[in-house]
């Protein structure tokens, strides 16, 4: 292939290139086509390539057309559902079109996306459900399942998207029972992965990418075929994610589960072995008793607990009453298909309760989740650097990208905390002209205050000029839905436009309707301050409340920080300031998404202006035009048609 490959692609993105004859009004990007011919180079050479791309390099394009052109088989790995479907249904159907070549692709997603027949089947046959509005949802995603094609949930809409029914039906790795299964070959996740398998182009996302990994270091089954090149977009998530997966996660629901399909077995196939039933109920009674002295306590860091010996002594019971049911179980093997499935599951489950309870690790975080009515168990490790320098073989060509990767011009925080060190990097800046496009606002007399409720009435008294100016159109992210909430009420009676605060539906109607009605403003928090393209007038303004700082009580940032003091550097520096960074840059890039775009970024924290780290926000941020009056940012939105 020798520099063939550089030779096409360059010529794809050229003047008058494919690009240019097939997509009206497509301009020529120089940072475009460096990034195109930087990660071709990479293919060629198998080389690790990090590129920060700003907002309209173009960068899904600039990795797609060397990757479809190499003839290699590539997965590309992205950190939201919106994206992946982005990739699948709309860039590579156009850019096989463009290239006029013809590729197997697949869609991959993980385990909870797909219906589970057996489930349903299972569901249907009335012995679980009693509630009748379940029960209905139920006979409508049945009548569904009947049609589709690939069993994919995201397809589904006779039923709300956060329907009860739907956790009832999808597939998991708990309630799999494999090639028992009646419905084995018409299964649709091992449909999908086959399909995956097979393709030369897969589309996937980081969490289904990592599982995968992970499950092929310890010898399980492959899910994912060891590819020539993976591209992992949206890569500024990759650090946190590889923590997860690195780490271990313990689901009390899926191990109260597991314990209602033994005493199910019991009943339906092992009557002669009434003790699996008996021991089954203590079990199970024994562990919602656990988690309701914990729910007692709502304290998410473990270490913290470790000294209330009530509660350390019923842990510890719990976890010999449960060996003991492991060790009852061991001898009824080879009884039972599903039976074995289960105690290998069941004995997977109760190792990890055991090292949690233990807590003996002091480079990792412990922490308890509280969901509804049950508890997720969490050991996280403070640096997964060595473990991704395995995980990333020298044989794959490693291309990660993302519009936010750098701080202060530097992408070492990045390729540090992946174990990155040989990589080639790069920093392609947005072709945008931010100073005359937008303005960025850090208003004055913005006062320190100590309680959230003053500080909530200064933000909603900045707020109101700035949406009033801008007719709505306005995005309000914030750091914390408890400020999210009380601003939400105070502001319900000072404006006039339609307020969709995050809460009232689901991510993607919230969307949808801001951007039908055309003068809403939308408030929410983490989930809306990254992936959400809006473009046009129809979002002229973005405020933000604070610098998003991650709180200092966060469990995984205490261990981090306290093995950073070991090393005797500033968790500060070295931690806290680097992730905020990253993150006010993600709110950021809400607002300007196109070359014909105009906007104004208000912040409300005079931080970044009179405190030294401030300058690292600065550095890092688009080069907006910037004011301290909020009068001037008025008057600008006042100027967007």
């Amino acid at each position: 292939m020798n520099k063939q490959l550089t030779q096409d692609v360059q010529q794809v993105f050229a003047q008058d290139g494919s690009l240019s004859r097939h997509i009206g009004g497509y301009s020529c990007r120089a940072q475009q086509q460096t990034m195109a011919t930087q990660v071709s180079e990479a293919l060629l050479k198998g080389e690790n390539l990090v590129v920060e791309a700003g907002t309209g390099v173009g960068k899904t394009y600039a990795y797609l057309v060397p990757a479809l052109l190499s003839g290699k088989q590539v997965i590309v790995s992205t950190g939201s559902k919106n994206l992946q479907e982005q990739l699948f249904f709309k860039d590579l159907p156009a850019l096989l079109n463009i290239l006029g070549i013809r590729p197997k692709v697949a869609l991959l997603k993980g385990r909870s996306n797909y219906l589970c027949q057996h489930l349903m089947e299972k569901q249907l046959g009335g012995v679980e459900v009693n509630d009748g509005k379940i029960l209905d949802d139920l006979l409508r995603i049945n009548q569904w399942a009947g049609q589709t094609v690939d069993g994919d949930i995201g397809s589904l809409y006779s039923v709300t998207e956060n329907s009860p029914a739907i956790p009832l039906v999808v597939s998991s790795k708990e309630s799999c029972i494999g090639k028992a299964c009646g419905h084995y070959e018409a299964c649709f996740t091992r449909k999908a992965r086959a399909k995956a398998l097979d393709a030369k182009i897969i589309v996937v996302n980081h969490h289904l990418f990592f599982a995968d990994r992970i499950l092929k270091e310890t010898g399980f089954a492959e899910l994912l075929p060891d590819s020539d090149v993976v591209v992992f977009d949206e890569a500024h998530l990759l650090p946190d994610i590889a923590v997860t997966y690195f780490g271990q996660q313990l689901s009390c629901k899926s191990l109260m589960k597991l314990l209602e399909r033994f005493g199910d077995l019991y009943r339906t196939e092992m009557a002669d072995s009434p003790q699996i039933g008996v021991m089954s109920s203590r079990c199970q009674v024994m562990l919602s008793s656990w988690q309701q002295q914990m729910f007692a306590r709502e304290q998410s860091d473990w270490r913290m607990l470790l000294g209330d010996k009530a509660l350390m002594q019923s842990s510890w019971a719990l976890v010999a009453e449960l060996s003991a049911y492991r060790t009852l179980l061991l001898g009824y093997l080879g009884r039972n298909e599903a039976f074995d499935d289960g105690v290998e599951k069941f004995d997977a489950l109760l190792s990890k309760l055991t090292v949690f309870v233990q807590c003996d690790n002091p480079n990792s975080a412990y922490s308890v989740d509280y969901g509804y009515q049950h508890l997720t168990l969490r050991i996280s490790p403070i640096n997964v650097a060595k473990e991704c320098q395995s995980l990333f073989s020298p044989d794959v060509s490693w291309i990660f990208t993302s519009a936010t990767l750098q701080i202060n011009r530097d992408l070492s925080l990045f390729t540090n905390s992946l174990g990155l060190g040989s990589a080639k990097t790069a920093i392609l800046d947005s072709p945008f002209d931010y100073a005359q496009q937008s303005l960025f606002c850090v208003p004055r007399h913005l006062a320190a205050v100590a309680s959230q409720e003053r500080a909530a009435k200064q933000l909603v008294e900045v707020a109101v000029k700035a949406i009033n100016a801008a007719k709505g159109r306005t995005f309000m992210l914030f750091t914390s839905h408890r400020m999210l909430n009380l601003v939400a009420s105070m502001l319900s009676t000072r404006v006039d436009y339609p307020l969709l605060v995050q809460g009232q539906a689901g991510k993607q109607t919230l969307l949808k309707k801001y951007r039908q009605l055309g003068n809403a403003v939308l408030l929410g928090t983490g989930a809306f301050w990254e992936g959400v393209d809006v473009r046009g007038k129809l979002l002229s303004c973005v405020i933000i409340d604070k610098l998003p700082f991650v709180s200092p009580d966060d469990n995984l940032y205490k261990a981090r920080a306290d093995g950073v003091q070991r090393e005797g550097k500033d968790p500060f520096m070295a931690l806290s300031l680097p992730q905020a960074v990253i993150s006010l840059n993600q709110g950021v890039g809400r607002l300007i998404r196109d070359e014909k775009d105009r906007g104004v970024l208000i912040l409300c924290d005079n931080r970044i202006v009179n405190r030294p780290y401030g300058q690292a926000f600065i550095n890092s941020l688009p080069p907006m035009h910037r004011t301290r009056d909020l009068d001037r940012a008025v008057n600008f939105l006042q100027t967007i048609d």
